[in-house]
């Protein structure tokens, strides 16, 4: 955790994460850079968005009140030259060790982490909402990468139905799939691929494209998910520090993590 920003003035949201046992929200670092069909930096992830923190006020100017929500840091997990199919089990039980909350924030690393995620919440009682600017539903048969979570879901015996997949009208969308998802199942992962936001907006994503979603609807649906109950789990992947273009991609993480402590507080 950061010094206390109250000396400067006024608090960030680092002031709001720390060693917390008894949080209600905890946040992990899931480092995983292995097999990514587009090779980058997507380990650097965890480190540039708790650096950024700082720099971000806890007054929500949505609200008008002040952001409270302490998150617990359970650190990273240690994923160095880590393969998808070796990081299973680790990531899996680090998401698990902090079930007891109210959410879990996982930040990656790339899109292999989901699979781990959503089996730490149980495959058979779980939803997965997920928002990407691809299906991930490569053939699993070379092995798993960061191309494939959703088709390596539905090859553990996932029911289809309990999948969602938004890419477009961002926000509209995700509040009705939540509905559906709510009513099928007992708790819901959500897999925020940041590479669905514009290219034009976020340039910190190998897979970014042009024709992606707004980062206003994509921090929109942010805070629509996080006051969501029944999610249980989050997390956000694909983000390549890397390719950053004047801290672009940092603070806009960093607003995503704050729009979901917003959800969460609204709970």
């Amino acid at each position: 955790m950061s010094e206390p920003s109250e000396a400067l003035g006024w608090r960030s949201v680092a002031d709001l994460v720390g060693n917390h046992p008894d949080a209600p929200v905890a946040l992990i670092g899931a480092p995983l850079n292995e097999r990514s069909l587009t090779p980058g930096r997507c380990d650097l992830g965890p480190k540039a968005l708790r650096a950024v923190l700082p720099r971000l006020s806890t007054y929500d100017v949505e609200t008008g009140l002040e952001l409270e929500v302490l998150v617990h840091d359970a650190g990273d997990v240690a994923l160095k030259a880590v393969s998808p199919f070796d990081a299973f089990e680790p990531v899996r039980d680090a998401v698990k060790a902090q079930a007891h909350r109210a959410l879990t924030i996982l930040v990656g690393g790339n899109n292999a982490i989901t699979r781990p995620g959503v089996h730490a919440l149980g495959l058979d009682r779980v939803g997965v909402l997920t928002l990407d600017a691809h299906f991930d539903l490569r053939d699993t048969d070379q092995g798993l990468t960061n191309g494939n979570p959703i088709q390596a879901l539905l090859d553990d015996g996932m029911d289809g139905r309990r999948i969602s997949q938004v890419g477009l009208a961002l926000t509209t969308v995700v509040v009705e799939e939540l509905e559906r998802l709510s009513s099928l199942c007992e708790v819901i992962y959500v897999d925020f691929d940041i590479d669905v936001i514009d290219r034009s907006q976020w340039p910190a994503s190998p897979g970014a494209r042009p024709g992606g979603v707004s980062v206003h609807d994509f921090f929109d649906a942010a805070r629509a998910i996080g006051a969501c109950p029944k999610v249980r789990a989050v997390d956000l992947t694909e983000y390549d520090p890397s390719l950053e273009v004047g801290d672009l991609g940092s603070l806009t993480a960093g607003r995503w993590f704050c729009e979901i402590l917003s959800g969460v507080a609204a709970r």
